[in-house]
């Protein structure tokens, strides 16, 4: 897998809408 495809800035992003905002992992990784 290319790590220049999911940059640390996007991982640290996606983590953080999945544990402030409570979204499921499957509904972020949509976007």
């Amino acid at each position: 897998m290319s790590r220049q495809r999911y940059p640390e800035e996007f991982k640290i992003e996606a983590v953080k809408q999945v544990t402030e905002k409570g979204k499921p992992v499957a509904e972020v990784a949509q976007r």
